[in-house]
């Protein structure tokens, strides 16, 4: 028997198919829009330029760039402000008696006592060296030593969506890796496919983006884009869309590459089982055990 329905229950049942109808119309908008458009159902908080993205793609890493395996000795460092030196007679018994701990002030220089200051910004530490020993005019001085007792200089960016972004004490030995981890690992919106490290350049030269592909590098040791930092170096984690997240899976340019386990020799007396040449590209079923 046909039964007649309120009103209001006509109402909100056609007020659910618009609602309905409304929803699957934002997200087909998402996704036939791409990343950062005004209409997509997801507005991501970091977004990549579009140049970025292109460059990130086009990219071809050259051989060049030193990587975690092969990691280059840093150039002589130079001192700057915000360093922190210390300069001492390398003789005990030497008649000169100099401050403790110098910071390199916004000027360039550093206060040696009755010496005076001394520009020491630009310069390496065997530099200063010498400019200590020529400006302190001592009879029996000596020679002295300078040692940077404080590296805040020299410096790398974390940016985007990682859990403690800033710059970051460069060391020499740093790594993408070390660098991602240093800033507290990333978000759960971080995009692992579209993470770039890109280098400073002077504007009126070409510009440098490397893709980084992150889950290779920590679920399969891939080191061929886990960069060694350099100095000024930015390492950006672009948010995950709601574009790439429903409608388009980035692939990581090193994604795509067949990738071939090393052969695991099996420990004597033990249950390790010798797979040699296993594709990581599919899952690995284990053998039957021996009857």
């Amino acid at each position: 028997m046909y039964r007649q329905f309120p009103w209001y229950c006509r109402i909100g049942k056609a007020a659910g198919s618009i609602s309905t109808f409304a929803l699957v119309a934002c997200l087909l908008a998402g996704c036939s829009s791409g990343p950062g458009s005004p209409f997509s159902a997801f507005n991501p908080t970091h977004q990549l330029l579009d140049s970025a993205q292109a460059m990130k793609q086009a990219a071809s890493v050259p051989a060049a760039v030193p990587r975690e395996l092969d990691k280059r000795p840093q150039p002589p460092y130079i001192v700057e402000p915000g360093d922190v030196l210390l300069v001492l007679p390398a003789d005990v018994d030497s008649p000169v008696r100099l401050p403790g701990d110098q910071p390199v002030m916004p000027d360039g220089t550093i206060q040696l006592g009755k010496y005076g200051r001394l520009q020491v910004a630009g310069k390496t530490v065997d530099d200063i060296e010498a400019a200590v020993k020529a400006q302190v005019d001592v009879k029996d001085a000596g020679v002295f030593t300078v040692r940077v007792v404080t590296r805040q200089s020299k410096v790398y960016y974390v940016i985007g969506e990682v859990n403690a972004p800033g710059a970051y004490q460069l060391s020499g030995r740093e790594t993408v890796l070390d660098a991602i981890l240093a800033a507290g690992g990333l978000t759960e919106r971080a995009s692992r496919d579209n993470i770039i490290l890109d280098r400073p350049s002077a504007p009126d030269s070409c510009r440098t983006v490397l893709p980084v592909c992150w889950s290779e590098i920590v679920q399969l040791g891939d080191t061929s884009t886990n960069y060694q930092m350099a100095t000024g170096d930015r390492v950006y984690v672009p948010s995950r869309t709601f574009w790439e997240e429903l409608c388009h899976k980035r692939q990581c340019p090193c994604g795509s590459r067949p990738q071939t386990a090393c052969p695991i020799p099996a420990a004597s007396g033990g249950c390790g089982v010798v797979v040699e040449g296993a594709s990581l590209t599919g899952p690995w079923i284990p053998p039957a055990p021996k009857q």
